[in-house]
């Protein structure tokens, strides 16, 4: 299978990927043997069925929400995604090393930023994708996270004392900037990296 993954995937491709999502050659090459894996259709792209065969993401309360990062919404196949769009999702949980930080300012960020990090985290809570988490959307990610460990009422004062809390503009939701503003003190950096082997 080893070999499968290197002779489909072109030199070029691994370049472009490398530059595009700051993975290593060698990652690649082994998320790609995880990817074909997982490609149960064998077609080349991943459904969303394939990623619901992942145990970790089978048992995670938000795995319908983590999948649904993996297709963007407007994207050509909404329904499918390819190892490139795999990768640019998965580039967001990569640890920022030491030596990325002080990159050429006139780059393009990269995705495993603060901000694209803050930005993932912020898509899965804004459920109608409308630029801001509501009161009601608070809720629903809340109750997935805890199913029925806490009673509704007290689902709801969290999600009114959240809101109070980062709702700088009266609008009773948070945007995006109140969203990273509440998150000022909290290493993103960390809580949202995964350690991909070298």
């Amino acid at each position: 299978m080893g070999s499968r993954a290197s002779t489909l995937l072109r030199e070029e491709e691994i370049e472009e990927i490398k530059k595009e999502t700051g993975f290593s050659h060698s990652q690649i090459t082994r998320l790609y043997s995880r990817f074909t894996s997982l490609d149960k259709g064998e077609n080349g792209t991943l459904s969303r069925e394939d990623f619901q065969r992942i145990p970790e993401l089978a048992i995670n309360p938000l795995g319908d929400r983590i999948i649904n990062a993996f297709f963007p919404e407007g994207s050509d196949r909404e329904d499918q995604v390819n190892f490139r769009g795999f990768m640019r999702t998965l580039a967001h949980f990569r640890p920022i090393e030491d030596n990325e930080k002080n990159k050429d300012p006139t780059a393009s960020e990269p995705l495993n930023s603060r901000s694209n990090k803050l930005l993932f985290a912020f898509r899965l809570y804004d459920l109608d994708r409308d630029d801001k988490i509501s009161r009601d959307e608070l809720l629903q990610v809340l109750r997935m996270m805890v199913g029925v460990n806490i009673s509704d009422e007290q689902l709801g004062s969290i999600a009114d004392r959240t809101i109070q809390e980062a709702d700088q503009n009266g609008d009773n939701s948070i945007s995006f900037n109140e969203f990273i503003k509440v998150l000022e003190k909290v290493d993103v950096e960390q809580k949202m990296s995964i350690r991909f082997l070298h």
